[in-house]
């Protein structure tokens, strides 16, 4: 057993303080020291760390692993928890693990299926999973077709691209005529039917997206944490409607689930959602990653990222069963200090190793989670 355990997070998301607060917070009391990388100064990530390194840009993904292997042996990394160029570094798995470092991360296969959403959709359909009507359209003419067919069946299309992360590029479709009524409140989603077709014949370039109906609440987002030998040990839903929050064990989430992490090679931490179509729950999507919400389910009393990296370290957990479901909750924001970096250091050529912040402790977090 290692007495000392050094993990690396490479360019992610800020939600991720709370996965180092509760690697450092494990019950067993294990040493932990993180590192972390990013292209930004200002990442909430890189203030949480023990150590810290601007990231160089515009490697290529092959370019990348290089820097990612040099930084495993400089930096004596155990655990590595890949964000960015994620299916590049998983495909070179065995050179990490001579180098002594052991990837939280999906298997190539799991990482290649579901990057793309449409291959996602088949594969997991195949599996017998739900999923919701879908058109892959590259074109004006294919998104119209699309559209036309969902309006008949009652339903409202959306698309977001057949690539790509969280909720960029989703629109809403509508065909009612933009008025004073859009610029009132807030931006929504929604887009006109007309004025997206419009862009696509004056850009003349193809597309890659895929339509859908606009899928109804509740949202939940399986946390999954699965062996190497494709056995989960750990599955809590984290449901979602409007504001309110809460947690499901409801086999209708956690079943489908648990078929799509053992069957994929979805190893280690991954995030399955699902959304109501009609009266059934369908696939919404598949996150080969820890969602940036995984640190919820400590209001469950599990602390899944040390689950995860004890895991990866090749200890066996056991299945983890939440002692108890935590009370319906709400996400709020709030302040967290970033590290003492001038906008010129910022901006410099140079990649120096960033300094420790000061008072790293204080402060609360920005998206803390309150009971309601």
């Amino acid at each position: 057993m290692i007495s000392r355990v050094r993990v690396w997070l490479n360019r992610t998301y800020a939600e991720n303080v709370f996965f180092i607060d509760q690697l450092r917070g494990n019950p067993a009391g294990r040493a932990i020291e993180v590192h972390a990388t990013h292209g930004d100064a200002d990442s909430p990530v890189l203030a949480a760390a023990d150590t810290a390194d601007l990231e160089p840009e515009g490697l290529s993904a092959a370019g990348y692993v290089e820097y990612a292997l040099d930084q495993c042996a400089r930096r004596g990394i155990d655990v590595f928890v890949p964000r960015l160029h994620q299916a590049a570094i998983v495909a070179h798995r065995a050179e990490f693990e001579a180098a002594g470092t052991a990837l939280l991360a999906p298997t190539a296969r799991a990482v290649a299926v579901f990057e793309d959403k449409v291959t996602a959709y088949e594969a997991v359909a195949s599996a017998g999973v739900p999923v919701p009507p879908w058109w892959r359209v590259r074109s004006a003419g294919e998104l119209v077709a699309a559209v036309e067919e969902l309006e008949a069946a009652g339903d409202t299309a959306c698309f977001k691209p057949a690539a790509g992360a969280g909720g960029v590029g989703f629109r809403v479709l509508t065909r009612s005529p933009f008025s004073l009524a859009h610029l009132g409140g807030f931006p929504g989603p929604q887009v006109h039917l007309d004025g997206v077709v419009e862009a696509l014949l004056r850009s003349g370039e193809p597309v890659d997206w895929l339509v859908m109906p606009r899928l109804g609440q509740p949202e939940v987002s399986v946390d999954c944490l699965t062996g190497p030998d494709d056995r989960v040990r750990l599955a809590v839903g984290r449901t979602k409607n409007g504001r309110r929050r809460g947690f499901t064990l409801h086999e209708q989430w956690l079943g489908p689930a648990r078929t799509i992490a053992e069957g994929f090679g979805l190893h280690h931490l991954s995030n399955i959602q699902f959304r109501m179509y009609g009266d059934r729950p369908v696939l919404l999507d598949v996150n080969t990653r820890a969602a940036g919400g995984l640190h919820q389910l400590s209001l469950c009393g599990v602390n899944a990222p040390w689950t995860a990296v004890r895991l990866a370290l090749g200890e066996e957990v056991g299945v983890v069963e939440p002692p108890f479901l935590g009370p319906d909750y709400t996400v709020v924001s709030g302040p967290r200090p970033l590290r003492a970096v001038s906008l010129p250091q910022q901006r410099g050529e140079s990649l120096p190793s960033l300094p420790a912040p000061a008072g790293r402790q204080s402060g609360s977090s920005p998206a803390r989670a309150l009971p309601l």
